[in-house]
């Protein structure tokens, strides 16, 4: 899981690029980076460890000059969330000069890896998968280059052999230098893309357009959505504002992230045509069926929470204060950090605790880690008993399209029934959302026939992750 954001402009991009960031945040808060290229073509890159405001200063805002660029935060699911190295965007020198953003997780690294070695003849310098996408990128436009110019038919050739040599997950932005801005999503439509355009202000009817990965940065800036980008789609934008898409997928078919909905997405955003926060309070009414008492853990569970609430005509209220300057820990690296900030994240207030009989709703369960700590805060705040709920059904199977689930060891789901994870957990009674529930709160009133649930069913969408493919992941990347 990560955010990017590309704006083409008719003037200065870096500030609101730089907003779009902020918004995206909650996306990923190991490192953070923005690109920007003046119509010479010179690219202006800075990247750092840490979140937006931590980043970015006066002295390299300043630096980050053009009318077009790109922005990333980043949640490490792949490489080493310390590297500095491996913060986005990444940048190759050919054809033109290419800086690229990704959101996502390619699955057949090994396999990309030895072809651009032996076959591209390209040097990797980390163990991001977002450098080799790069570099596939640069590679096929090179193929494709017939002249001295490019132009979108060529541009749209090459992403089609991106999407015939990488499987996985991937969401992506590219600056192209001289020549525009390029955003393209994997034939599953896995993580979110959506487009926006307003007019630029001008006398020449010129527009001016951004692609993310959630429509709050849209709204927020005063764009219009105009649409998702389609799975397996390219939108290439040129440097006078000219918008040119193409079907670059033989057989595109969307399945998007359910866990977008779940978890990571803000509750304001829309994506493809699903409002998160309505799809979290349907969420809430099929979870109210099989439960009676009502209090979230902030923030993500609360629409499901008071859904709940409402249909049962129980109290609702709030337990915990949220404090808002420390990440939310689903997405933190490492199981020791990730258990440290429980505490510091949030504070039971015993007043709503003390001798009550408290029923407790979070948006999923995965490790167990935070649950296990919530769950005796409650106790030690004073709850008589505590039972907890999970708008999500129980995550049994490692994620492998862009969310920090590799191992099947580490869920405290796998292998255990529900008794014995709320035996784990330290609950009197654990009640969790049913799968076919969820994708019907998710999907209802839409046209999606498909979601990615793999992570509650162990269905990959992609059809390509075998159990070799699985074991590999656990063996080589950590949590």
């Amino acid at each position: 899981m990560c955010g990017i954001v590309g704006m083409a402009g008719q003037g200065p991009v870096n500030q609101e690029i730089y907003d779009a960031l902020l918004l995206l945040q909650h996306r990923g808060q190991d490192s953070t980076g923005m690109a920007t290229a003046e119509s010479s073509g010179v690219f202006h890159i800075h990247k750092a460890r840490g979140q937006v405001r931590e980043a970015f200063r006066t002295r390299d805002m300043r630096a980050l000059l053009g009318d077009i660029g790109l922005g990333h935060v980043r949640y490490a699911t792949k490489g080493t969330a310390s590297s500095e190295e491996e913060a986005q965007p990444f940048y190759v020198n050919a054809p033109y000069g290419i800086v690229l953003v990704h959101n996502g997780n390619l699955t057949n690294t090994r396999e990309l890896t030895s072809e651009l070695f032996h076959k591209d003849r390209r040097h990797l310098n980390t163990s991001s998968d977002t450098e080799l996408l790069v570099n596939i990128l640069g590679s096929e436009l090179q193929s494709e280059i017939s002249g001295p110019d490019l132009d979108p038919a060529q541009v749209f050739r090459a992403v089609a052999r991106v999407h015939e040599r990488v499987e996985g997950s991937y969401a992506t932005i590219a600056l192209i230098a001289g020549y525009g801005l390029l955003a393209f999503r994997d034939p599953f439509g896995i993580r979110p893309l959506i487009l926006g355009k307003r007019p630029a202000g001008g006398d020449d009817g010129r527009e001016e357009w951004v692609v993310a990965s959630e429509s709050l940065v849209l709204e927020n800036a005063g764009f219009e959505i105009v649409r998702d980008v389609e799975p397996g789609e390219a939108v290439f934008i040129t440097l006078d504002g000219t918008l040119h898409a193409q079907q670059c997928a033989q057989n595109p078919t969307l399945a998007p992230c359910s866990f977008e909905y779940v978890y990571l997405a803000r509750p304001d955003s829309v994506m493809n045509g699903i409002s998160v926060y309505e799809a979290r309070l349907r969420m809430g009414e099929r979870l109210a069926d099989s439960i009676d008492v009502v209090m979230p853990i902030p923030d993500s569970s609360r629409p499901a929470a008071m859904q709940v609430a409402r249909k049962l005509g129980i109290e609702y209220r709030e337990g915990f204060y949220k404090n808002r300057y420390v990440g939310r820990t689903f997405i933190m690296p490492g199981q020791a950090i990730r258990k440290k900030s429980v505490r510091q994240k949030l504070n039971a207030m015993s007043t709503e605790f003390q001798g009550k009989n408290v029923l407790l709703i979070d948006d999923s369960i995965v490790r167990g880690t935070t649950s296990r700590e919530i769950i005796q805060m409650a106790r030690d705040a004073g709850a008589k008993s505590v039972t907890f709920a999970s708008a999500a059904p129980p995550v049994r199977y490692p994620h492998v399209y862009g969310i920090n689930m590799p191992s099947r060891q580490e869920l405290v789901a796998h292998g255990r029934t529900i008794p014995q994870i709320a035996e784990e957990l330290g609950c009197d009674y654990l009640v969790y959302q049913e799968v076919d529930d969820l994708k019907a709160a998710i999907m209802e009133g839409t046209d999606l026939v498909d979601l990615d649930m793999s992570c509650f069913d162990g269905r990959y969408v992609t059809g390509t992750v075998s159990d070799e493919y699985l074991a590999w992941v656990e063996g080589s990347q950590e949590s």
